[in-house]
């Protein structure tokens, strides 16, 4: 199938390579030049496990391009996926106008049926608004409206492609349900694991709905996640007050397959571009609707209140911060990506840069993106460079590099052993005996 992807970021990027590896004719469009002419190079403009080399082998076989031209991406394909960007505006609403934007212009170059799809996350009801936008342009035009929602953890984005736990799909009639299904046939029938090989996989969940309940899934979705993240850290203030340890209360919790044990990790707090963005769009599109979503609003309040938590332990270990030189492990918003959208390490750093703390930081592959946005701090070129000298050393990002941190190491290397970890990777007992003052989150 011919299809065009209009937007790279992390999702269009990853959904068009992802098209093109099973076996259709994908055109990635984007305004940005320069992004363009990266990916044409073969270079990526985000780091995503394995993306580089997919991206790569379909380049090669000719099945993926890219082009700053709608009217080309337009032209040469019958399914058009809208991947651009919703950011959050000042009061929490999604910003809708690179949708906009988009939509006009696929509506002035179509020549013939389309099938436009919704791959951005967008408010409930947005369908209906580009259908009416289409229709001014040309009520004679043909095309239909669909909303595919993604449900992709940076990080594993490819994977979660390729080995989907569900597929919804809204859309108005059994023309487009049809389109669709053919598009997902390869991957509903098939599985990728992460070297890229393919293996038989049963029964991938194939919902076919309207559009709103399929717009209103993925930030549904997003939002109880997020819920469950909240929940579990303010379990773990309590279990610091009670002497309790939230490991082993979010353990005993998860054996219930009613809960389950994903995001019941207690921490610093989410971050990214999504959990937070959906957050807010949620709760502003209840309001829309005239529903206070008061349980959303106290699970956003807990999340941000996570970074000033972290920092009081830092507190407690140093007691005063000015002139103490802190080194921060971990810049990204989780382990696996170098996106630093709402990250909770900003606020950390800013918190302790209020303090006039120094701060000497590190992370696997977010320090270019972390240079763009942070100032005033020491970039280190290991965690061992980090931590030499430094008065504490905190985990912020649980990269699986510093669960394997030679200890012993460390702390010979810190001013004072003391290590405050917001997302609790080490263990309490090992820690103590190692010597360390050791600062977890609810444990």
């Amino acid at each position: 199938m011919n299809i065009s992807i209009i937007g790279t970021g992390h999702v269009g990027l990853v959904t068009g390579a992802c098209f093109a590896e099973v076996g259709n004719q994908v055109i990635c469009v984007d305004n940005d030049e320069k992004k363009i002419a990266t990916l044409k190079k073969g270079k990526m403009p985000i780091y995503e496990p394995h993306l580089e080399e997919l991206v790569k082998k379909n380049v090669d076989e000719e099945r993926l391009f890219f082009s700053t031209l709608i009217e080309e991406g337009v032209s040469k394909s019958s399914v058009i996926f809208i991947a651009v960007g919703t950011p959050p505006k000042e009061n929490g609403e999604a910003d809708l106008s690179s949708v906009e934007k988009v939509c006009s212009q696929i509506a002035r170059n179509m020549k013939n049926y389309k099938l436009v799809v919704e791959k951005s996350t967008v408010p409930v009801q947005t369908g209906q608004w580009i259908k009416r936008l289409f229709n001014l342009h040309d009520s004679h035009r043909d095309f239909d409206i669909a909303s595919n929602p993604e449900f992709l953890r940076e990080g594993s984005a490819i994977h979660d492609f390729l080995n989907p736990d569900r597929i919804v799909i809204g859309v108005e009639n059994e023309k487009a349900a049809n389109i669709l299904k053919e598009l997902y046939s390869p991957i509903i029938k098939r599985s990728f694991d992460s070297s890229l090989k393919s293996s038989l996989v049963n029964h991938i969940p194939l919902l076919i709905t309207d559009l709103q309940s399929a717009e209103l899934i993925k930030h549904a979705s997003n939002s109880f996640l997020a819920a469950k993240i909240s929940f579990i850290n303010a379990v773990a203030d309590i279990c610091e007050r009670v002497g309790a340890d939230v490991e082993k209360v979010a353990q005993g919790m998860g054996y219930d397959p009613r809960i389950g044990p994903a995001f019941l990790k207690a921490g610093v707090g989410f971050g990214g571009f999504c959990f937070p963005k959906d957050l807010q769009a949620f709760i502003q599109i209840a309001g829309k609707f005239n529903y206070d979503f008061c349980l959303l609003k106290e699970v956003e309040k807990i999340n941000k209140d996570r970074p000033r938590r972290l920092v009081e332990k830092i507190k407690e270990a140093l007691w005063v911060l000015k002139d103490k030189t802190i080194g921060i492990l971990g810049l990204a918003f989780k382990p696996d990506t170098d996106d630093m959208r709402f990250a909770p390490s900003i606020e950390v750093i800013n918190l302790l840069q209020k303090e006039k703390a120094k701060l000497k930081v590190y992370d696997p592959v977010a320090m270019d993106k972390a240079k763009m946005i942070l100032e005033d701090v020491e970039y280190g070129k290991d965690p061992y460079q980090v931590a030499d000298a430094s008065n504490a050393l905190v985990i912020v990002t649980e990269w699986n590099e510093f669960r394997d941190l030679d200890l012993a190491k460390i702390k010979g290397l810190l001013a004072n052993p003391i290590i405050v970890d917001g997302r609790n990777i080490f263990d309490p007992v090992k820690m103590k005996k190692l010597g360390f003052i050791y600062k977890a989150m609810g444990r």
